[in-house]
């Protein structure tokens, strides 16, 4: 079984981060080792919450983990809240070195950094994702990472320019998510920097919005590329989950709005993970 650990932040209620990345993971037969960067009673688009700060930890499991021999697939990494924690996160990184690196580089939307973020970690964030084999930004994120104008009416060369200039920050491959040519469509656009090839997937675009789904794909993502699939084939997959979890939520007269219903969709996402492709 391949073993990974996923590095970021946990709320005791609302679907993101590590409530969504564990149990997403193991659903795809693949160990999850948790490192909570910080706890919160809830996530931040409620309207108030409590913060416990982890960050002295990080070092401290690090080198426990290190010292027991203990080694990893693959390390993927959510929303990071400071630049100590980026530094952190870059000697992990290097220490577990035999490990497939993904960067979820969670800190914008919709041209807005989030609460707490500036330019100035953004610009590190992106020296972050230069170690990394796969980075899965948003349009916003890229543009921040990058120093370049957010800009909603892209073309697909467009597009292209931008996962360029993201693959020259240093990582490997990058795969922009949210993005759709046309109104009835959304889904991810992808370059590969060493095989100089591009790869998109769109599938149908829901007239709504829920907190926590972006955390969903890149761990389905991730769950998948454990699984043997081709990233292509992962990020193609984690489209599909992602907009199944909406349907199931939509569907449910009782759902809530701090997240989605990915739980009723996990046996969709185990079903794509098991056809032959």
């Amino acid at each position: 079984m391949k073993r990974i650990m996923t590095i970021q932040d946990i709320s005791c209620v609302g679907k993101c981060s590590l409530t969504v990345a564990l149990p997403i993971i193991s659903a795809a037969g693949v160990e999850a080792g948790v490192l909570p960067t910080a706890v919160l009673s809830n996530h931040t688009q409620f309207p108030k919450f409590t913060f416990c700060d982890l960050t002295d930890e990080i070092q401290k499991i690090s080198d426990t983990l290190h010292s027991l021999n203990i080694d990893f697939d693959a390390v993927y990494t959510g929303y990071l809240g400071s630049f100590e924690q980026l530094s952190l996160v870059g000697d992990f990184f290097d220490r577990f070195s035999g490990a497939k690196v993904i960067i979820d580089p969670v800190m914008a939307d919709n041209g807005v950094l989030y609460r707490g973020f500036t330019p100035e970690f953004a610009a590190s964030m992106a020296k972050l994702c230069a170690k990394a084999d796969l980075i899965i930004p948003n349009l916003t994120e890229a543009s921040f990472m990058l120093g370049i104008p957010y800009n909603p009416d892209y073309d697909e060369e467009y597009i292209r320019g931008v996962l360029k200039g993201l693959c020259g920050l240093g990582c490997r491959s990058a795969a922009l998510t949210g993005i759709g040519f046309k109104p009835e469509e959304i889904g991810v656009y992808y370059y590969d920097s060493e095989s100089d090839s591009y790869f998109s997937y769109f599938n149908e675009r829901l007239d709504a919005q829920f907190h926590g789904t972006g955390d969903i794909y890149a761990s389905a993502t991730v769950g998948a590329m454990m699984r043997g699939k081709s990233t292509e084939r992962a990020l193609s997959i984690a489209v599909d989950f992602t907009l199944e979890c909406m349907k199931k939520t939509l569907a449910d007269p009782h759902h809530r709005a701090y997240g989605v219903n990915f739980e009723e969709a996990l046996p969709y996402y185990i079903e794509l993970l098991n056809e032959e492709k």
